[in-house]
C-alpha cells in the first residue's frame, strides 16, 4: 500500500467552494483502478490548509492510472483553481516498524 498525502493551500475565503468541489471530486478519485480510500483533514490553526491522505494499491494506480487519465482533467478543472501555491504531493510506503 502506497499513501499519498497532499498539503492542500487554499485561498483564503474559498474554503467552502472548495469543500462543496471536493464532495464531486472525491467521487472521481474513488472510482479508480488501485484507489483503497481518502481522507481530507482541515488544519486547526490555519482553517485554509488541508491535508489529503489516498491509500493507492501501487504508486503508478496514482501516478500514471490516475494521474493519466480522463477523469483526472475532471479532477483538475474542479480543485486545482482553490490552490495557491499548487500543493506538494509525496508518496510513502508503510515500514516494518511500529
Amino acid at each position: 500500500m502506497i499513501l499519498e498525502i497532499a498539503q492542500l493551500q487554499v485561498k483564503p475565503g474559498e474554503t467552502a467552494a472548495f469543500e462543496a468541489a471536493f464532495r464531486q471530486a472525491q467521487a472521481i478519485i474513488s472510482s479508480m483502478g488501485g484507489y483503497l480510500g481518502h481522507e481530507l483533514q482541515r488544519c486547526i490553526e490555519n482553517d485554509h490548509q488541508y491535508m489529503l491522505l489516498v491509500r493507492w494499491d501501487t504508486l503508478e494506480d496514482h501516478t500514471v492510472g490516475f494521474r493519466q487519465s480522463a477523469q483526472y482533467q475532471e479532477w483538475r478543472k474542479l480543485l486545482h483553481h482553490f490552490y495557491d501555491p499548487f500543493p506538494t504531493v509525496l508518496h510513502y510506503a508503510a515500514t516494518d516498524l511500529k
